[in-house]
């Protein structure tokens, strides 16, 4: 009968189910990082090195790449449909708060991208889906006669023309590149920021 070793070389307690949740968390807040960092495409085992975690830990919370960048994005989306349904909230204040994620997230630039601008076949389906949410969060606050509502496409195209603008190696940069296409597409824009502060 073999002896279990003695206390001071067993191995850690699996602590599974307890860590899950935090797990999860650092996965996603790696992610949110990663993807700012560097869009939609980069790799997953990055985030994985990111969150401290192995690769097998990626995947039992997320299958597939489409799992994490909707765990990330979804955040940004819900923030700007909740700003959307704010009762004094008006186009160029909602403008301001979709500004502040274009400045913040490659990712979130990538995802303003899924309108089908590459033929429609090479964009993944949870972008899509969630770039038509921010587009009926927009559309929500648009009013009739705005220049965004001029042709069905207005809107969506404007939004990408900025996003295109958005480069740059700080957020200010990004921000103050962000405002001039806004300007030079002659659409008001309330103070960048995220919604609720």
């Amino acid at each position: 009968m073999t002896q279990p070793p003695p206390p001071d070389e067993r191995r850690p307690a699996n602590d599974g189910p307890r860590v899950a949740a935090r797990n999860r968390a650092a996965l996603v807040a790696a992610a949110r990082e990663i993807y700012a960092e560097h869009g939609l495409d980069a790799p997953m085992s990055a985030i994985a090195r990111r969150a401290g975690v192995g690769q097998g830990v990626l995947y039992r919370h997320f299958p597939d790449r489409a799992a994490v960048a909707t765990a990330v994005l979804d955040e940004n989306v819900r923030q700007i449909e909740q700003a959307a349904a704010a009762p004094d909230m008006d186009i160029a204040q909602l403008l301001g708060v979709l500004t502040w994620h274009q400045t913040e997230s490659a990712a979130f630039i990538s995802l303003l991208h899924a309108d089908g601008a590459a033929g429609g076949s090479a964009v993944p389906e949870y972008a899509a889906g969630l770039a038509a949410r921010v587009e009926r969060a927009l559309r929500a606050r648009l009013p009739d006669g705005h220049r965004l509502a001029t042709a069905k496409d207005d809107l969506m195209i404007a939004v990408a023309m900025v996003s295109g603008a958005v480069i740059g190696p700080t957020r200010e940069l990004r921000e103050r590149r962000a405002m001039a296409a806004w300007r030079l597409l002659g659409v008001e824009v309330g103070p960048v920021r995220p919604f609720g502060e």
